[in-house]
Formats: C-alpha cells, structure tokens, sequence
C-alpha cells in the first residue's frame, strides 16, 4: 500500500511547473462560477421554452448525477492534486490511449463550449439597442480578444477575474432570489398574470408537451454544468489543495438546488413559461416584465458576465488540457510551451485559433450557431465526464487491493454510484438522436470524429517530454502573499 505520490517541486510550484497561484477564495469561487453559466442564464430560455415547468426536474435529474462525477473527480484529486486533471488520471489508471482520447474530447468540447459562449455574447450585447447596428461576428472577437489577453498574462489574474465574475453571478442570482420570493409570497402580478402554482396548472402542467421532450432535453442540460470539473484543474496550481477541496465540492450540490432547481421553479411560478424564449435571458425577460427602468440591462450585464467568465474558464481548462496531452506524447510538443509567467501560451493559442472558428460561424449562422454547437459540445462533455469517473473506478478497485491507501474523500455510494452515472452519461448519447435535426446530426458525425482521433493517434510521438520547471523569482515570491517563499539551501 501506498500514500499518494510525494511532490519534488520546489515551494509555490509544481511538478509540471506551473505555480501554485490559486488561494482558497479563489477555488471556492471558481467551484461555483464552475456550477452558474451560460447554460442557465441563457440556454434556459429556450429550455423553458420547448419543455415548460418540467425542465426543474431535468435540472435536479443532471444536476445529482454531475455532483456524482464531481465527487468521483474529489476521490482522484485528493488522491493527487495535478494540474492535467483526468488527462493525468487516465494515462495512470486507463493507460495511454485512454488518455489521450479523453483530452481529445475534452478539448473538442470546450472548444464547441467557447463558440457557444462568444455567440451568447454577441446576443448579450444586441439587446442593447445602441449595438445592433453592430454585426454578430464582430462582438464575437472583441469578446475573444479580451479574454485571451486575460488568460495570457498569469494563474493568479485568471483566478481573480473568476473569483469577481463568480461574485456578480451569484449577488445577482441571490437578488432574483429575493425579489421574486417577495413577489411571489406577496401575491403581487406580474405583467397581469397572478403568480403562483397555477401559472404551472393552467398552463399544461408539468410536461406540457409530454415527456419524450423532457428527456431528450437532458443532453442540453448536462452542458449547462459544464465547467463544475474545471476545480479538478484548478486544485493542481492551488496551495494545500486537499484541505481546500473536499468542502468546495460538497457546497455545489445545494448550489445545484438553488440556483437551478430553485430559480427555474421560481420563474415559472412567476410568470407563464410561454413566456420564456430562446436568445434572451429568462432573468432579462423577468425583470422587463416588472417594469422597472434599467433593471433588464442590469441584469443583462450580470448574464454579460456569466458568458465571459464561462469564455474564460474555457481557455484555462483547455490550455492545460492540451499541454497535459503533450508531456505525454500525444499531442504536437509545441503544446507543452509555456511563457515567462507559467502559463501554457502555445495550448491557450492553439485553442484561440478554434474560437477563431466560432466568430466565422457566427458570421455565416448567426442564428443556428447557438443550438448547433451546443449539441456537438454535449458529445465532449460526456464523454468527458464518463472518463473520470472511470477513472475513479479504478483507483478504488486499487485502493481495495491494497495498492494505494484511501484518500479520506470517497465518492459515495462507489462503486454502484459510479456505475450508475457512467450508465447515465452512455444513455445521453441515445436521447440525442431523438433530438432532430441537430441531435441526430450530431451523434452521425461519432464516427468522423472517431477517425480523426484515429489519425491523431496515429501521427502522435508517444514520447513523454521531461518537465522541468521554471524557476520563480524569489522577489516575486516574496512580494506575492499567495505563494510561499522558497526554501533556504
């Protein structure tokens, strides 16, 4: 039996030489930003409106099953904390082909995920009247330019734009929140509707188109919490990681409650769920209604920055990803370049050059490229996600046979939750192919995907590149509270 595996790094620094930049606020709000993105501030828009009142239950069904496969991802970080995440994971315990597939995909999937969020915005921004002169595209690379330097320029500022961005989220979740608890509790119209449980009674009930539209729903509302595993990434470059992370994992699941669960049931009790549409922010659409001047630009600029902060964990995940691939071997070797300030330059670019892509797409599609991308990202994100939790499979079947002692974070339920959530993430895939046409679309276009994972394999080097890491100023350690001096010779 063995403890997990000891880190030669050097203090504020580590093994794959990134810097441990990264406080406890930090992680803990990047835990929750992770868990409040574009998927709600926008995408339950349309969601509300394709499947009414009965997208509530879709959210808690996806939102128990992804805090399952966040807590198989806490048993492999305490395990070891390591910037490459399940890349890192699966070249231990699946081996190198599963490795390699797994960063593939999740590349894949934040990379149709960043289209996404420079699309929602560009919609952000046309609902300001003064920019719809401006085309879509255009709002689309402005977006990308910002967030690109942002991520350029060091872990410490990434993680302080998140830390602020997760705290207009929820100060602007919370506000809904109290305001329509208050209205709904003072039985005040809105819009001159009553509110209450029968805007839910007369209007359809629960499913009021059935429940086969509610189920296929559930692929695109696993993208929505999409980005809750980036805190995987994050524990590698924060310090004392394990005493961080066990408690900012257990706090998303009644972040799930509130702020999905929760908010939806509240704004179908608030106003008619015909109400919602696709492209604009249900929250925006909640507070137009009211009447109140200003409060829907307000709140415009809250979902403004939901979709920038998700732009920007795209990049930062995505970096590290590629770069991970590349130290093992199977991903081009300039991936593994990393500037003066630790941060893999050559990934984050490379990833760049794809959104690049997506402001072309916005151009040619402006109004198909939302629905289109977001089912091809699903593919990505699930697959994603089934690797880490087989990951965590293995590691407890090592921990049983004695090999690796336990990590004191065990996911619960293991190994029947594992099982079960794997299953459930495999049965996503089918239900896409009842989501017509785009759905269908994507799940035949597996196999093309599959063969161009073929050729990548096949043209890797599968020579793992030695790290050795930058060394850090001690002035800049000295001057940086965040990090820990170096150790005297």
């Amino acid at each position: 039996m063995h403890a997990p595996p000891p880190s030669d790094a050097t203090p504020g620094q580590t093994t794959e030489g990134y810097r441990q930049g990264l406080g406890k606020r930090q992680i803990q709000m990047i835990s929750v930003g992770g868990a409040i993105g574009t998927g709600l501030f926008l995408g339950a828009g349309s969601r509300l409106q394709a499947v009414g009142p009965s997208l509530a239950i879709v959210y808690l069904v996806c939102g128990v099953f992804s805090f399952l496969m966040l807590r198989a991802l806490g048993e492999l970080v305490m395990y070891r904390p390591t910037s490459g995440s399940f890349v890192s994971y699966a070249q231990e315990f699946l081996g190198s082909r599963a490795s390699y597939v797994a960063g593939a995909l999740s590349f894949f999937s934040w990379a149709m995920t960043g289209i996404v969020d420079i699309t929602a915005v560009a919609l952000y921004m046309h609902f300001w009247g003064v920019f719809a002169v401006v085309p879509q595209w255009v709002m689309a690379l402005m977006a990308l330019v910002v967030i690109t330097c942002m991520n350029l320029i060091g872990v410490k500022w990434f993680g302080e734009m998140e830390f602020w961005f997760s705290i207009i989220k929820i100060a602007a979740l919370l506000a809904f929140l109290v305001v329509g608890t208050a209205i709904l509790g003072l039985r005040v119209p809105v819009d001159g509707h009553s509110t209450g449980i029968q805007l839910i009674t007369e209007h359809g009930g629960l499913f009021p188109h059935g429940m086969l539209p509610a189920l296929v729903l559930i692929q695109g509302v696993v993208f929505a919490y999409y980005g809750i595993e980036m805190i995987g990434t994050a524990a590698g470059e924060c310090k004392n990681a394990r005493e961080v992370l066990p408690s900012a994992i257990n706090n998303v699941i009644w972040r799930i409650m509130i702020f999905y669960v929760g908010t939806v049931t509240l704004l179908v009790l608030l106003l008619p769920w015909s109400a919602y549409q696709a492209g604009v922010s249900p929250f925006v659409t909640f507070f137009s209604r009211l009447g109140v001047p200003g409060v829907d630009s307000l709140m415009n600029i809250v979902v403004l920055t939901a979709a920038l902060s998700s732009l920007n964990s795209g990049l930062y995940s995505t970096g590290r990803v590629l770069r991970a691939l590349a130290l093992n071997g199977t991903a081009p070797r300039y991936l593994a370049h990393m500037n003066k300030q630790a941060v893999p330059a050559a990934a984050i670019l490379t990833t760049v050059a794809i959104y690049l892509v997506g402001v072309g797409l916005n151009y040619l599609l402006p109004s198909q490229i939302f629905e289109i991308v977001l089912n091809m990202a699903s593919i990505g994100i699930v697959s994603t996600w089934c690797f880490i939790v087989l990951c965590q499979i293995k590691l407890r079947q090592a921990i049983r046979a004695g090999r690796i002692a336990p990590t004191g974070f065990a996911m619960p339920g293991a190994p029947v939750t594992a099982w079960l959530t794997v299953a459930f993430f495999i049965s996503i895939l089918g239900l896409m192919l009842f989501d017509y046409p785009t759905g269908t679309y994507s799940i035949m276009a597996i196999p093309a995907l599959a063969a161009l994972l073929f050729v990548g394999w096949k043209a890797a080097s599968h020579t793992p590149l030695n790290v050795v890491p930058q060394t850090i100023p001690s002035a800049e350690l000295t001057d940086d509270a965040d990090f820990t001096p170096p150790r005297a010779e």
